[in-house]
This record gives structure tokens, sequence and C-alpha cells, in this order.
């Protein structure tokens, strides 16, 4: 695995949480920034210059056997892409430099699945139907940015249709796109042998990703049926949830028995937010919590980060521990152990403010202040385990290859 791609992606993350940061202050004191274009440049370097590239690089590290020199090619102009919306859009939000690197990024991605669907191999069925299933998912979550163009000139940007586009691409990035790509490695690294178990999990998760697309579309065009299409899907989810414990218990305490403990601690921790994610999910059964999560901004927040910090960043950052770009020093466990503390403490302030919402009790005591003091802890994180991999020699040789 290539260190200088780990270091850019860490950078970005790095760089996107002192955005995330800068938000949180902003509502202490102005910081001289529309707090819009801001949160559209801390969202896109999150998804698309930490997860998207952490997942071009782990895909290409264990499915590409033959390395040819269009991944690094490849890698460089999308973070080229990246770094254009890192500047661009603090400062013009949606405009045409930042639309431009943005559909670039598109192209690119387009240019990534078809070199991984021809050239990747894997002797595992698991492996390579999570894969390209993941593949698909992106490409298609890109069909609601091409519709957001139309929208806007029909029917303008508070239309059920341009919302509802904005919510497919990020329903299928999300749940799509990373979360499928991010089981495929994990699978990897765990060996999951195909099985009947296997197969009925991939269905489960396939269909429940499709059929609770329905709640979102329920926003904004309300209908009785996508309720019992997302019940439907709900369901399907839970049951997927059920079959990827059982999948994964056997060979994950085998896989870290041997292994120093943080390393089973990151995996426990982004298998918890999964299932939390699961869980909660399950709540939107009730058309009245539904509501309610649409209602307020925290919970919606704290969810996204749900996904993207627990789960997603949870599992990236085990996949790195699980590698030689580490060793397992105190700077390490500093940094790993701030990240979660942070996000553990941002998600509970998130949750106890939505319910003050929720039943009209007022604000907490000083909290944006302790939300802003509680997000420092995640680029401090950050930092930590960056600084650790630039000091830390690597061995190329001594990875885990392809299966």
């Amino acid at each position: 695995m290539q260190k200088k791609f780990i270091l850019v992606c860490l950078i970005n993350f790095f760089i996107a949480a002192l955005m995330g940061l800068a938000l949180r202050f902003s509502v202490l004191e102005s910081i001289g920034l529309n707090y819009r274009f801001l949160t559209h440049a801390h969202s896109h370097v999150a998804m698309l210059g930490w997860v998207y590239l952490m997942l071009f690089t782990l895909i290409v590290h264990y499915f590409i056997p033959d390395k040819k020199p269009i991944y690094n090619r490849l890698f460089w102009l999308t973070e080229f892409a990246v770094i254009g919306m890192m500047i661009s859009f603090p400062f013009q939000g949606y405009a045409a430099v930042s639309i431009s690197f943005s559909t670039l990024h598109i192209f690119c991605s387009y240019y990534f699945a078809y070199l991984i669907w021809k050239n990747q191999e894997t002797k595992s069925l698991v492996t390579n139907k999570l894969l390209k299933a993941s593949l698909l998912f992106m490409v298609l979550s890109t069909f609601g940015v091409w519709c957001l163009g139309p929208a806007v000139s029909m029917l303008g940007q508070a239309s059920a249709f341009y919302q509802i586009a904005i919510q497919f691409f990020l329903h299928f990035q999300f749940n799509g796109w990373f979360l499928i790509a991010v089981i495929a490695v994990f699978f990897h690294v765990l060996q999951i042998e195909d099985s009947k178990l296997f197969r009925s999990f991939f269905k489960l998760l396939i269909a429940a990703t499709i059929l609770t697309f329905a709640l979102p579309i329920q926003w904004f065009a309300p209908h009785k049926a996508l309720l019992f299409i997302n019940a439907l899907g709900i369901l399907l989810q839970l049951a997927s949830l059920y079959t990827f414990l059982k999948i994964i218990k056997p060979k994950l305490l085998d896989h870290v028995s041997k292994r120093p403990k943080i390393l089973l601690y990151l995996y426990f921790f982004s298998v918890v937010c999964f299932s939390l994610k699961t869980l909660l999910q399950a709540l939107t059964l009730i058309p009245e919590f539904s509501i309610v999560v649409f209602e307020h901004r925290n919970f919606i927040i704290g969810f996204i980060h749900l996904m993207m910090l627990g789960i997603i960043s949870g599992f990236l950052f085990s996949f790195i521990l699980n590698t030689r770009l580490v060793r397992f020093t105190k700077s390490l466990y500093i940094g790993v152990y701030s990240f979660l503390l942070g996000f553990i403490l941002t998600e509970m302030l998130l949750l106890i403010q939505g319910c003050k919402f929720y039943f009209e009790e007022g604000m907490l005591t000083n909290y944006y202040l302790l939300l802003f003091l509680f997000s420092i802890l995640l680029p401090l994180g950050i930092l930590f385990i960056l600084l650790h991999i630039i000091k830390t020699k690597y061995d190329a040789k001594q990875t885990t290859k392809t299966s």
C-alpha cells in the first residue's frame, strides 16, 4: 500500500475536520466566511478527499495485483479535483469553478469504476460481489447530481425534484458506495468465504439499500405507499444486520486474537456504530419519529456524522492500523482515542440538544461552546495519527496482498 496516498487522504481529512471546527466556532465568533459555502467545502473534502480516495487506495491495493501507472495518475488527478473544491467552495459555494472541479471528480470516478471492474482480480466470490455492487451504487448516485441542473432551471431549488435529487446522491453514496465498499474490504481482511448465509446477507443488503430511499422521498413528496416501502426496507435492513453479525463473529475474534487490542476496539466501535445506525433507522417505522428527524437539524447532523465518522472512518482507521504503516506507540493511541472521544462527546451533545429542542426545553448551557471544544479532539486525533504515520518506517512488501 502506498504510504504517500494514505498521507494525502489523512491530510484531506484533517483539513475537512478543521473546516468543521471553523463552522462550529463561527457560531461563537465571526470568521469572515459564508457559513453555507464553508459547509459545502467541509462535506465535499470529507466525502471525496478522505473517504473516496481512501477507498480508491484500499481497492487498488487489495484487488489490483498489476499496479499500472494509470492508477497513480488517476489518484493525483482526483486529488487535484479535491484541492480545487477545497479552495473554491469556501469563497463561492456552488458556482462555475467549484462545479467544474466537482464534475472533474465525477468523471474521474467513472473511469476508476471502469478500471476496477475491468482489472480487479480476486478469487473470492464474496469480495467480487460486494466490490461490483459498491461501484454500481457509486455510478448510480451521480445520477442525482446530473438532475440538479434541470431541477433548478425547471422548478427551482425549493422544489421537491431538486431536494430528492440531492437525497438520491447522498443516500446511494453513503449507504451504497461507501458502506458496501467498506464491507468489501472488511470481508477481504477477515477472509470471509462464500456461503448460504453470505448470499442471504448480500441480497438483503442490496434490497434494503434501494427500498430505504423511500423515506427521503417521503419527506418531500409524501405518500402512504412510501411509508410501506420504507418499512419493508427497514425490516430487510435489520435482517441484513443480523446476518452480518453472524458472518463476522467467528472470523473477527480469530483475526484480532494476535493483534494489539486497539485494533479490536476500533473494529468493535465501527460495528457498534453500524448496528446503532440500523437500529436508529428502524425507529423511522414510527411516522412521527421520521418527521422529527427531518425537522430537527441536530438529529440529521448527528446521523450523518454517525455514518461518516463512526462507521466509515472507524473502519478506514481500522484498515490503516491493520497494515505496516503504523507502530503501536503512545502517539498512535493518543490519536485514535482523541478522535473516538471527540466523536462520542459531540454525538452525545447533538443528541441531547436535539431532544431538548423536540421537548421545547430550550438550549443547553454553553451548548455551542461545548460543541466547539469537544470538536477540537477530532482534528487533534487525526493530526496525531498523521504525524505517527509520517514518522513510521514502512516496508511495502509486508502488507496483505490480494486473495
